[in-house]
């Protein structure tokens, strides 16, 4: 086929799009979620974001503005709602069905196989799981998603679409840097394989131009403040983070982000990307997804990294995957709703809150998903501490000491009246040292033997436990009332640093 072909074939018109079934799709994840959303409770992700979003910035040390700027506007739209506070992750993730959809019907599927990738989005453990939450990774995953749509018709098209491109590009920079990651890659895999007549425009590089500028409050402040997170990329790189994987199960970890009954769907999507003479035009998506897959391995990147990409994969993946299905007869084609509900079925249970609280520890769930385990006990927590403060005397000045920013967020949340809390925690450690005139702290999450170095009195007042027997990070924790300071704040604080 010659590249004028190909190129021709690249700009066909696409299929109509199953259009109000695919936002009824999008709609009814959102409802799931939005169902659910007030179960258990806040992450500590969640709290953290809601002090970082009490003290505004153009950047922290471990992200971008964006989800904390979302996380105050909806507290201050609706002061202590958890679902008000989910509300954008459940939206985000019906749209990013709704996308998978609409990428499907770029690839020339029809409205057929535009649902049937939704659905497979829709069913997926990754979209069920960050839709449940108010992270970063939500937003992330929304944003690879619609600049996958946006470049997949910009390479085809040109033109004023690539600015399109470059606007959404600096809004996901603003949430989160990974997004760098997919435009590099894309842009790797259209010089190694075309078409490179898509960069001999100007469009790209006035889009990347746009892209620097929505993003560069953001650049400004890393560059001020040192870049500090790139010493947070070492430090998960090092493993530091509660949801770091061993590099070896970074692999067989992509066959479960979408559910393995469905991996033969994005991995179809895979092969037709970088074969199919039909989706030649965008054959530069195959060699980004193996270029970052390779990158991320050997750089100790989370296994969910790759995530973004699998709305794009299934939607190449579904035409091919249905016209198996038809070849191999009823019986095949009848297989494949059982598939999509068994996988729904078990996201669900592993994924959202669907159990009580009080099954958890008795079950796989926490193992498999290591968040769950991140939404229970604060309000325990809260209250272990206040109580050991209340064992102080009268009138005198202390501060909440905490080992992580979960925990202080949980204490700034819950036990206001004890607040701000201190940590040594990513950006919590920029908003200290407590004040000099505290010369008691009551403590949790570090070690006695440290504590003893800094205070003349340090002893036990009491343990956190969660109510439910789950073996989280804070069950079983020790509170500290560490009295009579020796040491000035402004020579411990340093020592607190901890980047993770």
């Amino acid at each position: 086929m010659t590249a004028v072909a190909e190129a021709q074939q690249g700009r066909s018109a696409p299929p109509r799009p199953a259009g109000s079934a695919l936002v009824a799709l999008g709609a009814a994840v959102a409802a799931v979620l939005l169902a659910l959303a007030g179960r258990y409770g806040y992450h500590r992700d969640e709290l953290y974001f809601l002090r970082a979003g009490s003290e505004p910035a153009a950047g922290y040390v471990d992200q971008p503005p964006l989800t904390p700027f979302v996380a105050a506007a909806m507290d201050a739209l609706a002061p202590g709602s958890l679902v008000a506070l989910r509300l954008p992750s459940a939206l985000a993730a019906g749209a990013v069905v709704v996308l998978t959809g609409l990428l499907a019907r770029e690839f020339g599927s029809g409205r057929t196989a535009q649902l049937f990738a939704a659905a497979c989005m829709a069913v997926s453990s990754v979209l069920l799981a960050v839709g449940h939450l108010l992270s970063t990774t939500t937003f992330d995953l929304l944003f690879w998603t619609l600049l996958s749509w946006l470049l997949v018709r910009a390479v085809r098209d040109g033109g004023p679409i690539w600015l399109v491109v470059g606007g959404v590009a600096g809004l996901a920079l603003l949430n989160k840097l990974h997004p760098a990651f997919l435009l590099a890659a894309v842009l790797l895999g259209l010089l190694a394989a075309g078409p490179r007549r898509a960069l001999r425009s100007p469009w790209p590089w006035a889009a990347g131009l746009v892209a620097l500028a929505v993003w560069s409050p953001n650049l400004v402040w890393q560059a001020r403040n040192d870049w500090p997170q790139l010493a947070l990329a070492e430090a998960i790189a090092a493993g530091s983070s509660g949801t770091s994987e061993p590099w070896y199960l970074f692999v067989p970890f992509q066959l479960v982000l979408v559910s393995p009954l469905l991996f033969p769907v994005w991995m179809a999507g895979w092969w037709r990307l970088a074969r199919d003479p039909q989706l030649r035009t965008w054959r530069s998506f195959a060699l980004a997804y193996a270029l970052l897959a390779g990158l991320f391995l050997v750089t100790g990147g989370k296994p969910y990294y790759l995530a973004g990409l699998y709305p794009l994969l299934l939607a190449a993946g579904a035409d091919p995957a249905l016209r198996w299905a038809r070849r191999r007869g009823g019986r095949a084609r009848r297989t494949l709703l059982p598939v999509l509900a068994l996988s729904l079925a078990v996201s669900a249970v592993l994924m959202l809150p669907v159990l009580p609280a009080r099954w958890l520890a008795s079950t796989p769930v926490p193992a498999v998903n290591y968040d769950a385990g991140e939404t229970v006990g604060w309000p325990r927590f809260a209250e272990a501490v206040e109580r050991a403060a209340d064992e102080l005397p009268a009138g005198e000045r202390a501060v909440v000491l905490t080992g992580n920013y979960g925990q202080a967020g949980a204490v700034d949340r819950y036990a206001p009246q004890l607040g701000p809390a201190y940590s040594g925690h990513n950006s919590y450690w920029t908003w200290g040292p407590p004040p000099e005139d505290a010369s008691a702290a009551v403590v949790v999450g570090l070690p006695r033997e440290q504590l003893e170095r800094w205070f003349g009195s340090v002893r036990a007042a009491g343990s956190v436990d969660n109510g439910v027997g789950l073996d989280n990070e804070e069950q079983g924790a020790t509170v500290w009332l560490a009295t009579d300071r020796q040491v000035p704040w402004s020579r411990i604080w340093p020592e607190l640093r901890r980047l993770a």
